[in-house]
């Protein structure tokens, strides 16, 4: 699953990247410890293009009866996606880019357990594959993360990851219909790209926020043993 991911790039910046047009505007988009239901950049597309916007994590579908349900639905599965009677439609018609500098995942190490932040090495930019809708009467932004099968290194700290986009692939999710390739893992070759950083204990609470919490810290275990 993807429960918990750092954003920290300005608005402007993520504009940028993505080219799309920046409806953030003042607005903080930096949050290194986004927990269920938080705010946070969605990048979706208008008649006109990309747009960047405020959104909420956790999917709300037409038929809930108020926000509680979002944080129960902040994950879709890929495999489950287009025939899921709460996804499906989104996953058909609003897809997304959920821009990210990586996420986090807890691993069971002796007695404790210990997190990671999976991360480009270069420093760029993230996008996990997102499904967004609208909704209430103030038609409030919200998105869900999808989540696939883990691969390669990933797989030896949790079973599941965000289905992670190269910037090959942004323009296909945004506007492509929806057919299979759509949801299948990118290759070996550039997940490779990423860097599994122990981080310290702070990030599980969801109070804590801040640059320190993706530093790299000594692990309970040698790396050596796991990747």
């Amino acid at each position: 699953m993807c429960g918990r991911y750092a954003t920290s790039r300005p608005a402007a910046d993520l504009a940028a990247v993505f080219e799309a047009v920046d409806e953030v505007a003042d607005a903080s988009t930096a949050n290194y410890n986004v927990a269920p239901t938080d705010p946070a950049p969605v990048v979706w597309t208008s008649g006109h293009g990309r747009v960047l916007s405020l959104g909420h994590w956790g999917f709300l579908p037409p038929w809930s009866k108020d926000r509680r349900a979002a944080a129960r639905m902040i994950n879709a599965r890929a495999e489950t996606v287009a025939t899921s009677r709460a996804y499906g439609d989104a996953f058909a018609k609003r897809r997304a880019l959920i821009p990210a500098d990586g996420w986090y995942e807890w691993r069971r190490e002796g007695g404790s357990k210990q997190a990671y932040f999976m991360t480009p090495a270069d420093g760029s930019v993230l996008a996990f594959a997102g499904i967004w809708t609208r909704w209430g009467p103030e038609r409030l932004l919200t998105f869900s993360v999808l989540t696939t099968a883990a691969t390669e290194r990933l797989a030896t700290v949790h079973d599941r990851m965000p289905l992670l986009l190269p910037p090959s692939m942004w323009d296909e999710w945004l506007t492509a219909p929806p057919h299979p390739a759509l949801l299948c893992p990118p290759p070996a070759s550039w997940l490779a790209g990423l860097e599994i950083r122990p981080v310290g204990p702070a990030v599980g609470d969801v109070r804590n926020n801040g640059s320190d919490l993706i530093r790299p810290v000594t692990p309970n275990v040698s790396t050596e043993t796991l990747f």
